[in-house]
């Protein structure tokens, strides 16, 4: 079907989608606390993928590690996370959101997706969505209603969980308008620094603000972008064209610090062949290549480059990334190791982004 534009975005975001997937894998736990992250082990070296509401209470959150969580939440049940059986699940809820008569949907990762339709009542029929989705998968989810993507995706917040709100041109303000600038989608922690220098800091700021001050912050395009992104303005067109990976990632979190130079390389040339694996699947040889390194306790560094001309022979992505390793503070133990591989798109793709096994 492509690109359309709709009269109604909706914004369909599953409520703790991988920890409600383990709930339904494992009914017993139902009303406690659960928490996905790594092996499961809180001894090892890993971070909290997600939390359950029941978890999030403890003060639990993704990204946390697992120790302290498990410090935080000691009755909590933590699991190993398992990726095929988050893909299959999501896998079931789209089949669903496309099954609605009439309904454009675009998938934005495991767990939440745009769908784009024509209705006079848009709030029933995010209801027979939510209603659709629990019959056939058990999950629950909450809806954002939007005349834009942004609004769509910004009013899911204020529905969570398993509710519905409406966000327009007509109450954007009034809803938005005091609310800090880093709650839209798009503006992150650095953004809302960068902004704050100038005296924006809420919604209503970064809407009315001078266009000449923004593009010299950020640039001929990325200014306009973020007013446009204060007023919620945006493109209402959904897009079911397939969405292709840019790019496939693979990082490792080690039990001990690494310190040698051996064990470092040895260890990237593990993920290399992981990542060029992913790539070999695709079919698209390896244009980019970023290497990040998260030395002990917790710093994390990235080190980039472009790969001329593009390339899928394993020893020279190897030697790149080796090339990339030599940027380290080699006086430094290293925690994490990632390797990610970015790949050209093919004609008329669509961009997007998919979970990957290690999270990155």
């Amino acid at each position: 079907m492509g690109a359309e534009a709709h009269a109604w975005v909706l914004h369909v975001d599953l409520d703790q989608f991988i920890a409600a997937v383990e709930v339904l894998r494992h009914p017993e736990l139902a009303g406690r606390p659960v928490i996905v992250g790594g092996r499961g082990d809180p001894t090892e070296r890993a971070v909290v993928s997600t939390a359950s509401y029941e978890a999030r209470e403890f003060g639990v959150g993704s990204g946390m590690p697992l120790r302290i969580a498990a410090r935080k939440a000691p009755e909590a049940v933590i699991l190993p996370v398992d990726a095929d059986a988050y893909t299959a699940a999501s896998a079931r809820v789209m089949e669903t959101l496309r099954a609605h008569p009439g309904a454009v949907v675009q998938v934005l990762g495991w767990d939440e997706a745009f769908v784009g339709v024509e209705a006079s009542f848009p709030e029933a029929t995010a209801r027979d969505l939510q209603r659709a989705v629990l019959e056939r998968t058990g999950l629950h989810c909450s809806v954002g209603i939007g005349d834009t993507l942004l609004r769509a995706k910004v009013a899911t917040g204020f529905g969570k969980p398993r509710g519905v709100f409406r966000l327009t041109a007509a109450n954007w303000m009034a809803v938005m308008g005091e609310r800090p600038a880093t709650a839209l989608w798009g503006v992150g922690p650095r953004v809302g620094r960068r902004l704050a220098a100038h005296g924006i800091e809420t919604v209503t700021q970064l809407a009315d603000a001078d266009l000449d001050v923004l593009v010299g912050e950020f640039g001929p395009r990325m200014g306009p972008w973020y007013r446009q992104l204060g007023r919620g303005e945006g493109t209402r067109v959904v897009d079911d064209t397939p969405w292709v990976a840019r790019g496939h990632s693979r990082e490792t979190t080690y039990q001990q610090d690494l310190t040698e130079p051996a064990d470092i390389e040895r260890a990237l040339g593990e993920l290399v062949g992981q990542v060029l694996e992913d790539v070999a699947a695709e079919g698209r040889p390896v244009v980019g290549l970023t290497l990040k390194v998260r030395y002990a306790p917790f710093t994390t560094k990235t080190f980039s480059r472009r790969i001329r001309p593009p390339t899928s022979d394993r020893d020279e992505v190897l030697a790149h990334v080796l090339d990339l390793a030599a940027k380290r503070d080699t006086s430094r133990a290293v925690r994490l190791l990632g390797v990610r591989a970015e790949m050209p798109m093919p004609d008329g793709a669509r961009d997007g982004h998919t979970p990957t096994r290690s999270g990155w």
